[in-house]
């Protein structure tokens, strides 16, 4: 979904720099660049990820990207109005995982459930 919105976004802002008149070669070129800005965003909105497996979770967000241990950590939240789950590392830091949204409503929710599942069973 969000790939096919950044292809519209591209595609609506290429519209309006070819059909919008009394415009500068610049200005039609903004409305191109503001367009790939839009979907480079989109782009990585729909790489968010959260992948467990063995030896612990990799998670990549919006920008970072990175792999904690199942022994890092200690604790995962899913409530209090975050709109994603968050991760307590033992290191004192926390973690969100933008892979596991609250806006995915009851398939988020159950994902969290399984987050924390995993966590507890590693961590014995």
């Amino acid at each position: 979904m969000s790939r096919a919105l950044g292809v519209a976004a591209v595609v609506l802002f290429t519209g309006l720099a070819a059909f919008v008149v009394e415009q500068t070669v610049w200005d039609r070129l903004g409305f191109f660049v503001v367009g790939l800005a839009v979907m480079a965003f989109c782009e990585m909105q729909a790489r968010v990820v959260a992948v467990p497996d063995e030896r612990g979770l990799f998670v990549r967000n919006l920008v970072r990207r990175q792999r904690v241990e199942w022994a890092e950590v200690v604790g995962v939240s899913f409530g209090g109005g975050r709109p994603w789950v968050q991760l307590d590392l033992s290191d004192g830091d926390t973690l969100a995982v933008m892979g596991v949204q609250r806006a995915d409503g009851e398939r988020g929710a159950a994902e969290a459930d399984r987050l924390a599942t995993l966590v507890a069973l590693h961590s014995r």
